[in-house]
């Protein structure tokens, strides 16, 4: 049986397979990133955004036009990130 070398780079892996392209993306100073709002499309570091919050968590709204872009919360399970108001988030390159 000889075993198609297309079809096994096609083939799916778990989520391990990207630990250390996922080291490089959340080891950085996350202040220094853009991100562009998905409710007015403005670019903007993250440092820029205007953020509410204290133990229950983070909000950080849009410095353009005050929607959500992000959430942040932290529980005993874990930090849950809620990113539904980003469209993307560029980090810089080292």
């Amino acid at each position: 049986m000889t075993i198609d070398p297309q079809a096994a780079a096609m083939a799916p892996l778990d989520g391990n397979a990207a630990a250390g392209v996922m080291r490089e993306i959340f080891a950085f100073d996350v202040t220094t990133a853009r991100v562009t709002c998905t409710g007015c499309a403005a670019i903007g570091q993250i440092g820029e955004a205007r953020v509410f919050g204290g133990t229950m968590g983070f909000v950080f709204r849009c410095a353009g036009c005050d929607g959500v872009i992000l959430r942040v919360v932290r529980t005993p399970a874990g930090v849950w990130l809620d990113m539904q108001g980003a469209r993307s988030l560029r980090m810089p390159s080292s």
